[in-house]
């Protein structure tokens, strides 16, 4: 079991290593030697170890434009 950082609550400890075991599972490269542990135990070593670091910025997204939807039609 990993010991979460003192600054850091449960919730945002979980999901940033949640996040973080879904990227070393598409194939990223883990930023720490682990010897035979599992992505998620590798994926909260790296978040307490601050080797992945929280970010407040939400990055952009790009919406792609279709036809505008039409909610409700004016009577004349």
């Amino acid at each position: 079991m990993v010991k979460r950082p003192a600054d850091f609550n449960a919730f945002e400890f979980v999901v940033m290593s949640a996040q973080r075991a879904a990227q070393l599972t598409r194939g990223c490269i883990p930023l720490i030697h682990s010897d035979a542990l599992k992505k998620v135990t590798t994926a909260q070593m790296e978040v307490a170890t601050y080797k992945i670091i929280r970010s407040t910025e939400v990055p952009p997204v790009a919406v792609p434009v279709e036809e505008p939807l039409v909610v409700a039609a004016v009577a004349e």
